[in-house]
């Protein structure tokens, strides 16, 4: 994703939360699980991504020697 995409789809997110009828210390506590996930997702892209390249440094790929 984009960062534009990303910075709308939170702050609708954001928006939406903050207009549920719920208590403060609820919202607070969903908030804070959105921004857990968050960054959970973002160490998994992370993650993938150095994998891939690790991949691409030609560990994983066949060769002809005999």
């Amino acid at each position: 994703m984009n960062e534009e995409m990303v910075t709308e789809f939170g702050a609708t997110l954001v928006d939406r939360i903050n207009s549920l009828p719920m208590s403060q210390v609820e919202r607070q506590v969903a908030l804070d699980a959105m921004r857990s996930a968050r960054l959970l997702v973002d160490g998994c892209v992370w993650v993938t991504r150095k994998l891939g390249q690790l991949g691409n440094l030609g560990f994983l790929k066949p060769s002809l020697q005999r």
